[in-house]
């Protein structure tokens, strides 16, 4: 049986100046042009795995300002259930400050606002009237304090549905959250942080951080242009990414998961939604902005392999 997706995280709005290159410290590079999208990696990745067709409920907190009104009404505009989504009216909604190059690399700076208020409370409040069960996909991301996270990790574990954990932005886990993860997704570097030596291979770093009060089912680590690698009690297996003309990789990491999470909740197995997580990834990077290159159910089963 199919089940939903019910993400846990924020919800931004992203400023976006686009340019020849990135600056360095200190310095100014003019010439760019400005845009404005919704982001934040949690609804990010509603709007990815809604566009494969999954339920897809958001859990998260927005301010009580105009982005707020319009954050939430993106995210129903795109297929998804806001009923989890906590308006904080004295708070400003969160924003993202981005700059991409012209090969399509940013550097992002984020102003928390609502995210950073959501509590350990609100999320068991939202998570309790959505009432998962063990056919559902939690996926939770960490730009929302440490205790909201670990209580959706938590809840899920308590009803029996499968979670997902993407580590961003990096940093250290608490040793009870990572034991109620099913399958975690970090880059090279929030791998490194987590497994706490980065200059070892990215599959023994990742295989040491599964088992006995670790990841319970597999470590999947997202590396770009290169695709992702998954290391589980079977093995490890490198799925490699399909060539693409690279204009904006913000919401990469993003369109990844979400699809990850859509493809599960839809019964395919890990490789294969894997697979599909890598060719949605890729896809999402060849249009402007975090979300408008997610692909639909359709572009993604054009895009897959033969």
């Amino acid at each position: 049986m199919n089940g939903r997706v019910l993400v846990v995280g924020s919800t931004n709005v992203d400023l976006v100046v686009r340019g020849v290159r990135l600056p360095a410290p200190g310095e100014t590079v003019a010439g760019g042009v400005f845009e404005r999208h919704h982001g934040g990696k949690g609804a990010n990745q509603a709007v990815a795995a809604a566009r494969l067709e999954a339920p897809t409920s958001f859990i998260g907190a927005v301010g009580g300002d105009r982005f707020g009104e319009e954050a939430r009404q993106a995210l129903v505009e795109s297929g998804i259930d806001v009923s989890g989504v906590l308006a904080m009216p004295d708070e400003a909604t969160g924003v993202a400050l981005i700059l991409v190059d012209a090969e399509g690399e940013n550097l992002i700076g984020v102003a928390s606002g609502a995210n950073g208020r959501l509590t350990a409370d609100n999320v068991a409040a939202a998570l309790g009237h959505a009432g998962p069960s063990s056919a559902d996909l939690i996926l939770v991301s960490r730009e929302i304090p440490a205790a909201a996270v670990g209580e959706a990790l938590r809840a899920a574990r308590t009803a029996g549905a499968r979670t997902i954990l993407n580590p961003a932005p990096g940093g250290d886990l608490a040793p009870d959250d990572l034991a109620n993860v099913d399958i975690l997704t970090p880059n090279r570097g929030e791998l490194a942080v987590l497994a706490g030596a980065p200059d070892e291979p990215v599959e023994v770093l990742a295989g040491r951080l599964i088992g006995k009060d670790g990841v319970r089912e597999a470590v999947v680590v997202t590396l770009g242009r290169d695709g992702a690698l998954v290391v589980d009690p079977d093995g490890v297996r490198r799925f490699a990414a399909p060539d693409v003309v690279a204009v904006d990789a913000t919401g990469a990491g993003d369109a990844f998961n979400g699809a990850l999470a859509a493809s599960l909740a839809a019964s395919f197995d890990l490789d294969a939604a894997v697979r599909r997580a890598v060719v949605a990834a890729s896809r999402s990077t060849t249009v402007a902005g975090a979300r408008e290159g997610m692909p639909t159910s359709a572009e993604l089963e054009a895009a897959l392999p033969v």
